[in-house]
Order: structure tokens, then sequence, then C-alpha cells
């Protein structure tokens, strides 16, 4: 059953996606070389409670931390450390997820730590747009599948290649409800959107193959050939003209300026 929102529960769906869009410009202050993923994580953690949130990921599935930091050729789920230092030139995506009055939020960023490469610049800059591309296709009488096609065709046409097993997911009272929202697809397939209707919307992008695997830790999933990944992620609530976008990057993109990537 895909649920339909009331406005009253839209709204602290939007508190909650607010929360975790201050959180991540939070830790925008903090992305740069040096700087140890779990550090991260305990700032994230201790800013989330501060402002009356649980955080999302703790516990989940057994999840052990507050953030996902997956680095470079890291896709998404990796688990943040002391050992793992940021240096210059790497790219980390931040996923992050709260609980507030029983409501989830959940985003992601992929940040650059100093100076990237033009390739990889392209490859943030691409996946970010068509996290955007996806979000124009979400509003009422349009298919879940005409957001993966919209997402796919922008990102492969730039030359980057789209993860299959890690897809997009609806959101509200559990942090992953139906329907699924793959990053690729046919257009006029899958479920048809309703006003009301809250879906997650997060194109998974690589530089190279779209092939990943899970590491031993169970959580990692990384590329097949170790090359980057990146991940942008906003949760979106249906209506009949577009899209309500639920989280925001203005907090992030007031601490980064001109220096995104």
């Amino acid at each position: 059953m895909i649920a339909i929102r009331t406005q009253e529960e839209i709204e602290k769906l939007r508190a909650s996606n607010e929360l975790v869009a201050k959180t991540l410009g939070e830790l925008a202050k903090y992305i740069k070389a040096g700087v140890s993923t779990n550090y991260l994580d305990k700032i994230a953690e201790e800013y989330i409670r501060d402002h009356g949130g649980i955080p999302a990921f703790l516990g989940y599935g057994g999840f052990p931390k507050t953030l996902c930091t997956s680095l470079n050729s890291a896709v998404v789920h990796g688990i943040p450390d002391d050992k793992t230092i940021l240096n210059e030139g790497d790219i980390i995506s931040v996923d992050c997820g709260v609980v507030l009055n029983e409501y989830y939020g959940d985003s992601a960023y992929t940040f650059a730590v100093g100076e990237i490469t033009e390739r990889v610049k392209h490859l943030l800059k691409v996946t970010k747009n068509s996290l955007f591309e996806g979000i124009s296709e979400a509003r009422e009488g349009k298919r879940i599948g005409d957001i993966g096609f919209k997402v796919q065709t922008y990102c492969e046409n730039a030359g980057f290649s789209v993860v299959r097993e890690m897809v997009g997911h609806g959101i509200g009272r559990k942090l992953h409800e139906a329907p699924e929202v793959p990053n690729y697809g046919k257009k006029g397939t899958g479920p048809m959107m309703k006003t009301g209707m809250v879906i997650c919307i997060e194109p998974m992008i690589n530089m190279g193959t779209r092939k990943i695997h899970q590491e031993r830790d169970g959580w990692t999933i990384r590329t097949w050939d170790n090359l980057p990944s990146a991940h942008f992620e906003l949760a979106v609530a249906i209506e009949k003209e577009k899209g309500d976008i639920l989280g925001t990057f203005k907090y992030i993109e007031e601490v980064l300026g001109d220096k995104e990537f």
C-alpha cells in the first residue's frame, strides 16, 4: 500500500526534512582534509538531538552510526569510523536521516573535499542536476517510471551509469515505505503518482560501470571498478502541478557558496 498523506502529515514531514537539511548544512562547515568520518558522525548526532530529533539510521537494521559516509568509490551505506580520514581531492556522500514528531526525514549530498578533478566535478554536477530532473516528473498523473527515465536519460547522455540495485523510496512514519523509486525506467510504467504521496528521489550515479558489490562489513556498497560514485537525495510530496520539495540544500549552499564543487 502506498500511503496518501494529509496536509498535516506533510507539514510534519517537512519539519523532519528541514532538520536533516540543517544537519547537513552544519556538517558542511567541517568537511575538509584531515577530518575523520566518525567526527562528522558525532557532530550530526549531537546536532539532531539538540534540535529535538532522533537519528533515524542509528540502530536501523543494525546500522551502528548516525550517518552513512561513503567516500569516492563507495556508493552508499559507508560506516563512519576514526580510521577513515578525509583527504584533499576526495568526494564524500553524506546520507542523513532523522525522526521528528514520529515522522522521518532523509537526504543525501555529495561533498568535494578541497579541489577535485574536473571529471569528478562533472559527475557531481550531473548527479545533482539529475535529481532535479527527476523531481520535475514528480507530480500527479505521472508514473514512477517517468522519474527513473528522466534521471537515467540525463546521466547516461552525460556518459555516466546508473546504479540499478539501490533505489529511492516512499517515506513517512517509516524510513522506507512503498513505492520503490528507481533511477532508471521506462516512461508510463510503475505506480501512478497521486497528490499526498511522499517519496525520496536519490540518484546514485557512477563514473564507470553501473555494477556494484557489498563489502565484508555487510553495509558499504562500492563500485565494481573502484571509480567514483555520487549520490544526492531529497524528499518530495506529490501535488497536481509540480512536486513540493520537502528538503533543501540551501543550508549547505550557504556554507559552501561558490566553492560547492
